[in-house]
Order: structure tokens, then C-alpha cells, then sequence
């Protein structure tokens, strides 16, 4: 950090408010949303509402925990510090294992995306996307922090100029005249699946808001990390608010959700609607840019989490190491080979270890919200500070239903059970690498003792 800040290689306001906005925009709003949106149709907004809300709840008390102790690393760290070393290794490692594989799946999402352009194998096209994120994220923080923004900026100007076109459309500016009310209510109704499809699609709309924590991650490499979190913690509201609610809002006005395809994005169906030329070429273009920052995001956070991991004596020493630019070089290594790995599987067992992959990190990140939770209230307690404390309350509770709803559905049943699993895995890692330090130590110790060096 000291390193950095002298030479000028620090994260911006303008570039942590841009990860924020990039943690929150991705392909899960432009493509994602048709299967939630298939499943429950216009009563998808309160399942929207209910995540948004659930996500602020666990921004505010990252916030909060900032404000009160700044400097102590990433979320990760304020887990420790709450909950004990073997929480913050539990959720470390998580959080890295869901972006790895995130960063894989992604990596081959990209491939098949720049398929269309470049005539070359899936698998290879991946491997260069990576290679090349690679290295812009081992130059040095700025550089990351710049392409960043410039990514998400393309991906908040897009949702920003869809909003204006479907206002005025919506509002018969322009185009054939259409019925928002049909569209609505002339389909079945407001939930023409009933509550049970409203359970069924929160999981998959959790999974598409989340990533606004990543911010509180840069925000350590800015130059003032407490005013970068308070600024993510009182806009993520909005953010939420406007370019998610908004935007499937108008998606429900323009087109009605029985010509939604699950898998094929809404916007363009929307788009075409309009009569906006070369609509799907457009959105390619669009989810191609937010599959290019997920990946960026992916390999900045993962290598600062096995960093911070391997500080706090949770992983190997050798991940601790920076470069002369003052990014950590090794873990940033290891991460990448991480998520290639996860990309080969999905090419070689797509069908096996792959979704094995994919249901093991489907509902970690919840149990990472959930531990945050916990620690905030942890921390309460410790200051005798009770104001804020239905926070937490109203986190856990929302986590519990979301696991509920999970279990409930057959098709997510086996995520929510793999998830549980993985955490137990990494409980019992925690274990063994604890007494795999013990040994180290008792060794060394010996050692002194007889006079070696």
C-alpha cells in the first residue's frame, strides 16, 4: 500500500464507485433475468425487490463495520476480527473458490461469445481472454481500476439509455402504440405461478445482484478506504433500484412475459419491440463487455482475497508476494490457473465435475452474507451498542428463506446441499491446516533447540 500510494498506483473515487456499479450490472440483468422472469412473470419485481433489499441490508453493516475500524483489509478481515480465525479462513476461502469459479464458467461464456466473430475453438479463445485480463490486473492497481471503469461505464450507459428509450416508448413518444396494462395483467395476471414461483426464481436473482462487495475490497487500495465504502454503502440503493427494478420494469411494459425466453436475452426481445436496428448485435456487444468485467473483477478479487488469506497465515507465504508494481503477482498466478482448470472442466466433464463445481459455489456467497451478518452483531454486542442490530436480524432471516426456498425447489436443491458441504469442507480444512502449523512450529522449534539455523 505504501508502496503504491507513493508512486500514485491507487484506486479513485471514480473507479470504486464504477466496480461498485460493475459488481451489480452483469450478464445476470441482460441474459439471466429471462429465466426468472419465464418463471414468475410480473410478480418478478418483489422477488427483485426482496434480493435488493436483502443485498442493501448486508451493505450497510459492511459499512458500518468500516466506519468503525478502518484499515483492517477486506470483509474477510472484519470476519476474523468478529468471529474468530476459523470464520475468516471459512470465508475467505469460500469467497475465493465462488470467484474462481466464476471467472471459469465466465471465461467459457466469453469464448462462445466471441465465437461469432473470431473462427477459432471455444476452449483457446477463453484461455486468451484470461491471459490477456491477466495481465492488465498485473500491472498495477490503477490499471485495473481504469479498465474497470470503462467496462462498467459501457455496461451503466447501455441500462441508462434503455431506461430513456423505454420511457418514451412506454410513454408513446415514439414506435406502435402498446397497452402496459395487457402486458401486465392480461397474461395470467400480476403471479400467474403463484408464491411457489416467486420462492423458486430468489436464488437465481441473488445470484445476479451479487458482487457489490467487491467494492469494499478496492476501496482498501484507494487513497481514503472509509469514504470509499460510506460512498458504496449510501449508493447502492439506487443503483439497485434504478438499473435493476427500473429496467425490468419497463422489460414487463414493453414485452409481455409469456414471449420472454428463458436463456435469450429480454433486452433484445425489448429492443426489437422498439424497432432498434441491429438490436441483438448491440446486446452482444453489451453482455460481451459484462462478461469482460466479471472476469476482471473475478482475477483482481481472487488474488487480493489469497493475498489477504496468506498475510493472515491462512495460505501459503509465497501468495503474500507483490510485484515491483504492487500487485500480488503469485496469488494472482494461482488464481488464474484456478479458473482455467474450472474452464477446462466445463469444456472436458461439463456434465460431472463442472456442475459438481457449480453446485458447490452456488449458495457459498449467501453463507458468506450470512457470517458478515453474524459478525456485525458479534461486534454490536462487544461495543454494547444494540441500535442497528435488526439489521443483522432481518439478514439471517432473509438467507434462512432464500436456503429454504432452495431446498424446496428441485432444481436447486442439490446447489443449496452442495453449498452446505463445501462449508463443512472448509471447516474441516481449517482443521487440518491448523494442525499442519502446529507440526511446522514444533518442527522448527526442535530444530532451535539443537542449534540449527
Amino acid at each position: 500500500m505504501t508502496q503504491d500510494a507513493a508512486s500514485g498506483r491507487m484506486l479513485k473515487n471514480r473507479h470504486i464507485a464504477m466496480i461498485a456499479l460493475g459488481g451489480v450490472i452483469g450478464a445476470g440483468l441482460f441474459v439471466g433475468s429471462s429465466s426468472a422472469i419465464a418463471v414468475a412473470g410480473p410478480a418478478v419485481l418483489l422477488a427483485y425487490a426482496l434480493c435488493g433489499g436483502l443485498i442493501m441490508v448486508v451493505m450497510r453493516m459492511l459499512g458500518e463495520m468500516v466506519m468503525q475500524q478502518p484499515g483492517l483489509g477486506s470483509f474477510v478481515e472484519y470476519i476474523r476480527q468478529g468471529y474468530g480465525s476459523r470464520a475468516g479462513f471459512v470465508a475467505g476461502w469460500m469467497y475465493w473458490f465462488f470467484w474462481v469459479v466464476a471467472m471459469g464458467s465466465e471465461a467459457i461464456a466469453g469464448g462462445l461469445l466471441l465465437q461469432d466473430w473470431v473462427a477459432l475453438p471455444t476452449w483457446l479463445l477463453a484461455v486468451g481472454i484470461i491471459l490477456v485480463l491477466m495481465a492488465i490486473n498485473l500491472r498495477s492497481v490503477d490499471v485495473f481500476g481504469e479498465c474497470e471503469f470503462w467496462l462498467s461505464l459501457l455496461k451503466v450507459a447501455s441500462i441508462i439509455l434503455f431506461v430513456v428509450m423505454g420511457v418514451l416508448f412506454v410513454g408513446h413518444m415514439f414506435g406502435p402504440g402498446i397497452s402496459v396494462r395487457a402486458n401486465y395483467f392480461g397474461h395470467g395476471g400480476i403471479a400467474p405461478h403463484g408464491v411457489t414461483a416467486l420462492l423458486a426464481v430468489i436464488p437465481t436473482i441473488m445470484f445476479s445482484m451479487i458482487g457489490s462487495e467487491v467494492a469494499t475490497v478496492a476501496a482498501a487500495e484507494s487513497a481514503n478506504p472509509r469514504m470509499g465504502v460510506a460512498r458504496v454503502t449510501r449508493s447502492i440503493g439506487v443503483r439497485i433500484t434504478v438499473f435493476y427494478l427500473t429496467s425490468i420494469m419497463l422489460l414487463l411494459a414493453i414485452v409481455p412475459w409469456t414471449d420472454v425466453t428463458a436463456g435469450k436475452s429480454p433486452f433484445v426481445a425489448a429492443m426489437t419491440v422498439m424497432g432498434v436496428p441491429g438490436a441483438a448485435t448491440i446486446m452482444r456487444i453489451v453482455v460481451f463487455s459484462a462478461i469482460l468485467s466479471c472476469l476482471n473483477s473475478s482475477l483482481y478479487i481472487t488474488s487480493r482475497i489469497l493475498a489477504e488469506l496468506a498475510r493472515s497465515g491462512n495460505a501459503t507465504a509465497l501468495m503474500a508476494r507483490h510485484s515491483a508494481q504492487g500487485a500480488p503477482h503469485s496469488a494472482l498466478i494461482a488464481s488464474t490457473l484456478a479458473g482455467l482448470v474450472v474452464a477446462f472442466c466445463s469444456i472436458l466433464s461439463p456434465n460431472v465435475i463442472f456442475s459438481f463445481l457449480l453446485n458447490c459455489s452456488g449458495g457459498v456467497i449467501l453463507l458468506v452474507y450470512l457470517l458478515i451478518a453474524v459478525t456485525y452483531l458479534v461486534m454490536k454486542r462487544r461495543q454494547d451498542t444494540p441500535d442497528g442490530s435488526w439489521q443483522a436480524y432481518l439478514s439471517i432471516g432473509g438467507i434462512c428463506v432464500v436456503f429454504v426456498a432452495m431446498l424446496l425447489d428441485p432444481t436447486e436443491r442439490m446447489t443449496a446441499v452442495a453449498s452446505l458441504l463445501n462449508a463443512v469442507f472448509f471447516v474441516c480444512l481449517y482443521d487440518g491446516w491448523q494442525m499442519l502449523a502446529r507440526r511446522r512450529d514444533r518442527a522448527s522449534a526442535a530444530r532451535t533447540e539443537q542449534g540449527y539455523p
